[in-house]
């Protein structure tokens, strides 16, 4: 397989406070072609959930004090969902979430745990499709909209016309 050099894609998607899955795609159409050959792999992984700044986001100060807890949860996937999935779903690439507890403001404790990233497997993830969709919800005690962030580290590498088709086939 040929390699590229590796890339970047970012990507935000407002995720609220509603505890409603939202989700954006994200348009791989210049990397990805399964007629032409052309997949992505994706190496790598980093995601933050934060406010709309970027900064933390904070607990809410209602409900039962002196620990108000607040989780955010979020999945990149390879088909559009209407809500959360398994990690062990055939769409999943990456997911995870964040638990934040405190008495309002910044939080005390942060608990997070990642169930798939990229980087935890040999060989990073091949991405046959030219959209993959960036999702996730956040529970009601955030004092305003959470918005997870991801960075993708990518390389462009070719495959037999029929190995590609058979990946976009399996990843839709």
């Amino acid at each position: 397989m040929a390699k590229s050099d590796s890339f970047f894609i970012r990507a935000t998607t407002n995720i609220g406070n509603t505890a409603t899955y939202a989700e954006e795609p994200i348009d791989l159409g210049a990397y990805v072609d399964a007629l032409g050959k052309s997949v992505l792999r994706i190496h790598n992984i980093a995601v933050t959930m934060s406010d709309s700044g970027g900064t933390t986001s904070e607990v809410t100060s209602t409900g039962s004090a002196p620990f108000n807890g607040a989780a955010a949860q979020f999945q990149l996937v390879t088909q559009t969902q209407a809500d959360t999935v398994l990690p062990s779903n055939k769409a999943v690439i990456s997911s995870g979430r964040l638990v934040a507890s405190g008495d309002g403001g910044v939080p005390s404790s942060v608990f997070e745990a990642f169930d798939n990233l990229p980087q935890l497997w040999t060989n990073g993830y091949l991405v046959a499709v030219d959209t993959i969709y960036l999702g996730g919800e956040a529970s009601a005690n955030f004092d305003g909209s959470v918005y997870c962030s991801i960075t993708m580290e990518c390389t462009v590498e070719s495959m037999t016309q029929a190995s590609a088709m058979a990946l976009a086939l399996s990843q839709q």
